[in-house]
């Protein structure tokens, strides 16, 4: 786009626009060019609470209930509390892994399958306060929500719709008693981040004596629209995960990968808890009627709760940063769980690998190798300097370059100061304007010429180029090859992984 002024290309040409060289106030008055009104926003878009659950991109899970103390993945729900026996639990210690780790949240199992419950519940004796864990006076939910919050934490919730310990399952009567419960968690125990409901439901259970199979309808038993409401009415600003949502949906596998192309949509009615098209889930749906972003659950170990058979098969740090660019690179969030010991504690092998992987993450991160550099692009929306493609490399979320409504296909050219050698690229869209970017790819300047390195599908909330060798230029360039809507990006960076912390090739 040719804008008229001295260092402007002709029409159809780069538009050598560089708000680095010049003050902006300066061109503003030179070229009286109009603000531009900024574009309206494309399909699905996100949710304030949703806006501020993409910040964290990674948290954590806490598995720990009766399971622990039984080497058991799934309790039956006959076990006595008396087997709820930690003998050194210290939530700050938990808390303090999580912030070591680098994760922004905890969410704890506050009742999983088995019914029992880690808080003094007074709908039910299945709970903590029949155990010997401080004499039945303790509530380990508000420990974990304290702790949580002395460690700069947000505190999250899980409870299981599924409970085998409880007469009343598959009634009328325990969808009141579920509800309760939810009230009795969402009341007492501060600001919760996300309301995780599992879709788990119905099979073999102890019910109150009865050693039965009983099964539910999971489209219709738990009136899932009124039981929502509750986490609406109580905690306004909390994620609700399930399934296909309503606010941020399972990725279809607990392996922590999200697909490529992960979109942010899904047609939201097409999905409820317990019911899973695990490939829909894990790609999206493009266009989807609802923002519904992926959540990629996984546990640092092989099973969920503590077995001390795995204490050598942790996941590496190596393994966790493989992990953090197959999901917060994809535009989900990375969900890790730590479950703790039969001490009550993060286990001592588990920390060791998430300080390891923070420690990479760190490192990579550190830098951004085009933060002095100058941005040229071949449109601008309207000629609006607010727009202009140096905006994508000021880090700063709420500017953003962006193209004329017309334009679909546009490029932006990033000159560093100099040559130099990274093998990640972090790409971000404006998502409070929707998903707009379809297809992109990525080019060097070598040798007199441009040289595709990467194209990929999707950008939104977040997306990570990672190559096993490194590119070294002194130019990239980005190609949005098409696009839904005028494209609009928000970050455009260079990072450098390590070699020390390169996994063998």
């Amino acid at each position: 786009m040719g804008l008229g002024f001295p260092w402007a290309q002709a029409p159809g040409s780069l538009c050598r626009m560089n708000i680095r060289a010049v003050p902006v106030a300066l061109l503003a008055a030179a070229l009286a060019v109009p603000a531009a009104e900024p574009p309206a926003p494309h399909g699905a878009v996100p949710s304030a609470r949703q806006l501020a659950w993409h910040r964290l991109e990674v948290y954590g899970f806490v598995h720990f209930t009766v399971n622990t103390f039984t080497d058991k993945e799934w309790g039956f729900g006959d076990e006595s509390p008396a087997l709820f026996a930690p003998t050194a639990f210290d939530a700050d210690q938990i808390a303090a892994a999580f912030k070591a780790g680098g994760l922004k949240g905890l969410i704890l199992t506050c009742k999983h399958h088995d019914g029992f419950c880690l808080w003094p519940s007074k709908l039910t004796e299945h709970s903590v306060k029949n155990s010997p864990w401080k004499d039945g006076k303790g509530d380990m939910v508000r420990e974990f929500a304290d702790a949580c919050r002395k460690a700069g934490l947000k505190f999250g919730t899980y409870l299981s719709p599924w409970d085998r310990n409880h007469k009343d399952y598959a009634t009328p009567a325990y969808v009141e008693y579920y509800r309760t419960q939810l009230r009795e968690l969402l009341t007492n125990y501060g600001e919760i981040f996300e309301v995780w409901f599992d879709g788990a439901n119905g099979g073999d259970g102890y019910y109150g004596g009865t050693r039965e199979k009983r099964k539910i309808d999971n489209r219709t038993y738990y009136g899932w629209e009124n039981t929502w409401s509750i986490v609406r009415e109580l905690q306004p600003g909390a994620m609700m995960f399930s399934d296909g949502g309503p606010d941020v949906r399972w990725v279809g596998n607990e392996k922590g990968i999200a697909g490529d192309p992960c979109w942010a949509t899904v047609n939201r009615d097409d999905f409820y808890p317990g019911t899973a098209d695990r490939t829909r889930l894990n790609h999206g749906d493009r266009p989807g009627t609802h923002w519904v972003p992926a959540e990629c659950d996984v546990s640092i170990r092989p099973g969920w709760f503590y077995h001390a058979a795995e204490d050598a098969k942790v996941r590496t740090p190596e393994n966790l940063v493989d992990l953090y660019f197959q999901s917060v690179g994809r535009g989900a969030s990375f969900l890790l769980n730590l479950p703790p010991d039969r001490r009550g504690l993060v286990h001592e092998n588990d920390l060791a690998s998430l300080r390891g992987f923070r420690e990479r993450i760190d490192a990579i991160f550190a830098t951004n190798l085009a933060k002095a550099a100058t941005a040229t692009a071949t449109n601008t929306r309207g000629g609006d300097l607010r727009f202009a493609p140096g905006a994508a490399l000021d880090t700063k979320p709420d500017t953003w370059w962006c193209t004329d409504d017309a334009v679909r296909a546009a490029e932006i050219v990033v000159d560093l100061v100099r040559p130099a050698s990274f093998n990640v690229v972090s790409l971000r869209e404006p998502i409070e304007l929707g998903q707009r970017i379809d297809d992109w790819a990525l080019d060097a300047w070598r040798d007199g010429q441009w040289v595709e390195f990467a194209k990929g599908t999707a950008i939104g909330a977040r997306r990570l180029w990672r190559g096993a060798e490194d590119i070294t230029t002194d130019r990239i360039r980005l190609r949005i090859v098409s696009a839904a809507a005028c494209p609009a990006l928000s970050e455009f960076a260079l990072h450098r992984e390590p070699d020390a912390h390169r996994p063998a090739r």
